[in-house]
């Protein structure tokens, strides 16, 4: 199945005998909650998901968006109306983030048929409302295993044996600024890859084979393995969802640098060389 689909599919499908079940996760990275831009319009029937507090658990030793309990997941899921038949679409603002931190949460614990919505509410040429959504209790529970996950000592061991990307902005991998976390600079081994590279100037994802040709000449073609990271598992899903795209199975480092740099005791690369 295709991990995206298109602002105009979605609309064709929203009209047709089997709607997806649609969730708005707007989010921003250290901002205020975005329920109010939901509530001011939104996809018709679109259930609003707070990224914060209910795709994550609460911050500490496992980073700043650890992954939220799986019960408690799977109860906000039900309430969105989610059901493991029905089919899902995620959309945010328009960044791909927070949708592909949904899209991946879904996919870890067992949901198959769940996509992204391809550029976000920027994307969307059909109608918005104000209307309160409240969908039928969905029937959906979480089973662990679903897509690969990464622990710290697992992502060291992938950087040395396989390939591991970062997907901070360059700036950050190399150690120059480090405007959140302890200390700068990147996992060593660790490639350099940054999120924003996966969208054209549009927004929307590059072409698949654009995305593979990306990922092949960063070394994923010759990989044993491949995972990604990035500052607190938020970025780093949407380069999963992107090497999806492209045909390349990855894992995902949900504690990322945020977990990583917080021990003193992890080594710390920094520069432009992976070592």
């Amino acid at each position: 199945m295709d991990p995206i689909i298109s602002a105009a599919d979605l609309l064709s499908e929203s009209a047709g005998p089997r709607p997806p079940v649609l969730l708005d996760v707007r989010w921003q990275l250290g901002g205020p909650n975005l329920r109010p831009e939901y509530e001011a319009g939104h996809l018709p029937g679109a259930v609003f998901v707070d990224l914060d507090a209910e795709l994550a658990g609460p911050p500490g030793a496992g980073g700043r968006h650890p992954l939220p309990d799986p019960e408690e997941f799977g109860a906000v899921m039900r309430r969105a109306g989610v059901s493991a038949g029905t089919p899902v679409v995620v959309y945010d603002g328009g960044l791909g983030w927070a949708a592909a931190r949904a899209w991946w949460l879904l996919r870890r614990t067992g949901h198959r048929d769940v996509r992204v919505l391809d550029g976000g509410l920027a994307a969307w040429e059909g109608p918005l409302t104000t209307e309160p959504s409240a969908p039928a209790e969905g029937d959906f529970r979480p089973v662990e295993g679903g897509a690969g996950l990464l622990d710290a000592d697992g992502a060291a061991d992938l950087a040395r044996k396989g390939l591991l990307l970062d997907a901070r902005a360059a700036e950050r991998y190399r150690g120059d600024v480090e405007p959140i976390d302890r200390v700068g600079g990147h996992i060593p081994g660790a490639v350099s890859a940054p999120t924003s590279e996966n969208v054209g100037a549009d927004g929307l994802f590059r072409p698949a084979a654009e995305l593979a040709e990306r990922f092949g000449a960063l070394g994923a073609a010759e990989a044993t393995a491949v995972g990604v990271y990035c500052g607190s598992g938020v970025s780093g899903a949407h380069q999963v969802l992107a090497l999806e795209i492209a045909g390349v199975p990855a894992a995902l480092y949900a504690g990322s640098w945020s977990e990583w740099s917080s021990d003193e005791s992890r080594p710390v690369a920094t520069g432009p060389d992976p070592q």
